[in-house]
């Protein structure tokens, strides 16, 4: 019989219980075994069900109070020594400390670096290693995990993150490799294994996705290194988890370890299944990733049901097991309480749990044609309703794409020239100083926004509400002396949900979250059908608080890629013809802006690198239309209207060509949590444009000294000219609250203007 798994599953709960425990622990308003209640009390309903929507075998292991990685790292005691202390007298605050820092009682320790999870909107703590770094267990969490889905019931196997890849995506302090320190970890694996299997665990999952990369000789000989000594002593059988693309010319090496079983992602790689089938030795388990793991469309089974009787012809029921292409970490968990979607768009869509009874009909398929043949008959029907339906495809839509306009990507003049009218219009000082856009969204500011949707706050109401709110963060910011102000975002809900809901093509769920990182989550629009902007978006509020003063106001939209990458994307056509779509209708909105005063616009594009496709030889195709929609959305604007783009958790070093092809006047980047590491690609590159590294970390609650800003800056005089350099945080502040925040900005503004001060001198 053909088995039906998982390789994870959300874990933030259907209504985000995970965050609003974690927020409630860090206020102090909950105690640790509370936290550990809710957590306790999520993996139990996920398992279950997970095993009431046909799963035979589920993850355990895969739950994290913050982040997989982190959980990795601190298992294996890779602790960098400033934070042991706290981590030895108290493990929680010490794992907290590590994801988000930490300022109290004498201590104050800053959050470890953060960046994406390979092309996904997921964000993981990379680890700290040395030279000299040495490895052993720390607790016990993959054995007790383990023994507490067996408790309740449930077939469970272990995950753990693979030796080779924990490697990889972590660094080293020191500039020593990271390869040489897997003789020291490969033990502690070893160790871990053999617990597991005298606590009876039959399979332990071992995700290695770094597999799916381009990979140099080294990283080959430490995947056959590793699972040659992993593969010796007493150990359960191991399943060799790939994901996120196609093993390409690391196919050969994936099927050569000896391993028990290999899961392939045959979503996204569906055409390397041929190729696995020769080459997985006899025996071995094939884990066939044939769901999107990644997005929310309903599969067409008629297709998968075929790769799966391929397999099935080759491996055999017992051997073949059938699961989504990754981890379901990255969709929300149950369609079921969507009650607002219309009929025809809900019936397109499939959740996690969703998800899995795709794939148990898949099995059932599988073994009695005529058993499935209703839920097939269903599911075919469903992509014939979406393949067919008027709300997805609009002819002036197509038309606008095949026009001139859509090919007008340049800018008058070219950034020198620019520069100059800029200047002359705008009139800042040495070192401007402004933010990324967004201020903190209180309990207030959420309250009377739940209270307006509600219906229990009159628009009126909620209006003047917003116009104090704006007006407050003005004043504040002209106080502080902020030289290019925003309004702060208060009638904004999320970044790229604020402006799907104003673009046709897009829907929204009750309860779509996802986790973005630690207690972060968001709700994906849904991106069903062709995009347009029926009226301006952003305009009002920009005008409003355009005229509350005479401080230049920044415009802030998110850019077209960034709109891509966080929504659910349709999958009906390319990623490149949606992004132009929503890069003409932010066209519109740039366009708008200008004519209605406001000269300097910020087009957010953190997510561009993320967009990047994990092998280099796709790069080139992606960055082109990439960089192309971000200068159509651009385009059109005179010379002194200075255009600004933000990205942030980003490696530049691969893209900074494609950065600077973009053409922005401006870029601020995050580089606190780097300490400037991310601004050596520009410098190498000699970025001839304006450029803001931020200088404060809003992913942490703690408050950075004046000192660290103006050393931070002091880093970046060394290297960029002065002209170049803006100052801001590293990110928008919506996440944090207004006393860290003032304290923050006030030390941020009198860093620049120490700046300043040393340069009139030295003049």
């Amino acid at each position: 019989m053909t088995t039906v798994t998982t390789l994870g599953f959300p874990r933030i709960g259907a209504k985000r219980e995970l965050k609003a425990a974690l927020e409630s622990y860090w206020r102090g308003d909950t105690t640790a075994a509370d936290l550990q209640a809710t957590a306790r009390d999520l993996r139990h309903r996920h398992w279950q069900l997970q095993r009431d929507a046909g799963a035979d075998v589920v993850p355990c292991n895969d739950f994290a109070l913050y982040d997989h990685v982190l959980d990795t790292a601190f298992l294996f005691d890779a602790i960098p020594e400033a934070y042991r202390t706290l981590a030895d007298s108290d493990p929680l605050a010490g794992y907290f400390a590590l994801a988000r820092g930490v300022q109290r009682d004498g201590t104050d320790l800053r959050a470890l670096e953060m960046t994406k999870w390979f092309d996904t909107n997921y964000h993981y703590l990379v680890p700290e290693l040395h030279a000299d770094q040495d490895f052993r267990l720390r607790g016990d969490k993959p054995v007790a995990e383990f023994l507490e889905a067996r408790a309740a019931g449930h077939a469970a196997r272990p995950v753990l993150l693979g030796p080779v890849s924990f490697l990889l995506l972590a660094k080293t302090v020191d500039g020593s490799d990271r390869l040489a320190l897997l003789d020291r970890l490969l033990p502690v694996y070893a160790d871990l294994l053999s617990k597991l299997h005298d606590t009876g665990a039959d399979w332990v999952q071992i995700d290695e996705p770094c597999l799916v990369l381009d990979l140099d000789d080294a990283a080959r000989d430490a995947y056959v290194r590793a699972y040659a000594a992993l593969a010796k002593g007493t150990r359960p059988l191991l399943l060799l988890a790939t994901y996120f693309g196609r093993l390409g010319d690391n196919l050969p090496l994936a099927c050569a370890l000896p391993v028990d079983g290999l899961h392939v992602d045959l979503v996204r790689g569906k055409e390397q299944l041929d190729e696995v089938l020769r080459q997985l030795p006899k025996g071995r388990v094939l884990s066939a990733g044939l769901v999107d793991g990644r997005n929310i469309w309903r599969t067409n089974l008629d297709n998968a049901l075929i790769l799966a009787k391929y397999a099935q012809g080759h491996v055999g029921d017992r051997a073949l097991w059938l699961s989504p292409s990754c981890s379901l970490l990255h969709v929300p968990v149950d369609l079921a309480g969507e009650k607002a979607l219309p009929v025809d768009l809900k019936s397109w869509l499939a959740f996690a749990r969703q998800k899995i009874e795709e794939l148990r009909l898949l099995a059932d398929a599988l073994q009695d044609p005529r058993a499935a043949d209703a839920g097939l008959a269903l599911a075919r029907d469903r992509i014939e309703s979406r393949r067919q339906s008027r709300r997805v495809h609009r002819p002036e839509v197509a038309a606008r794409l095949a026009s001139p306009e859509a090919g007008d990507i340049d800018r008058d003049s070219p950034y020198p020239q620019r520069r100059i009218a800029q200047a002359t219009l705008l009139g800042l000082p040495a070192y401007p100083t402004t933010t990324i856009g967004s201020f903190p969204q209180t309990h207030e500011v959420r309250g009377a926004r739940a209270r307006n949707k509600g219906g229990k706050l009159s628009d009126a109401d909620y209006e003047t509400f917003l116009r104090e709110e704006t007006e407050r963060c003005v004043r504040f910011q002209e106080e502080i002396g902020i030289d290019v102000l925003v309004h702060g975002e208060f009638e904004r809900n999320d970044m790229v949900e604020y402006f799907g809901e104003q673009l046709d093509g897009f829907a929204f769920t009750k309860n779509g979250w996802v986790q973005s990182y630690g207690s972060r989550c968001v709700k994906p629009p849904v991106i069903y059908g062709d995009v347009s902007r029926p009226a301006p978006m952003t305009v009002r509020w920009s005008q409003y608080a355009q005229s509350l003063t005479d401080r230049p106001m920044k415009g802030m939209l998110t850019g077209p890629v960034t709109v891509l990458q966080w929504s659910f994307v349709r999958d009906d056509q390319t990623r490149a013809q949606t992004c132009r779509q929503i890069a003409l209708a932010l066209r519109d909105e740039v366009l708008d802006l200008e004519a209605a005063g406001i000269r300097v616009i910020q087009i957010d594009e953190p997510a561009l690198r993320e967009g990047l496709p994990l092998r280099r030889a796709d790069w080139q195709a992606y960055l082109d239309w990439a960089v192309e929609c971000f200068r159509i959305s651009a385009a059109g604007v005179a010379d002194d209207t200075q255009v600004h783009t933000h990205m942030c958790y980003s490696e530049f070093n691969d893209i900074i060509d494609a950065v600077a092809a973009m053409d922005a006047d401006v870029i601020s980047i995050e580089t606190s949590r780097s300490r400037m590491e991310l601004l050596e690609a520009f410098v190498k590159f000699r970025y001839p444009n304006e450029i803001g590294p931020g200088v404060y970390d809003i992913h942490s609650p703690r408050i950075p000294t004046g000192g660290e800003m103006l050393d931070l800056l002091e880093k970046a005089r060394a290297v960029l000219a002065p002209e170049q350099i803006w100052v801001n945080p590293d990110c928008g502040l919506k996440t944090r609250g207004w006393p860290e925040v003032r304290t923050a900005l006030e030390r941020m503004v009198q860093a620049a203007h120490a700046l300043r001060r040393d340069t009139a001198q030295a003049a």
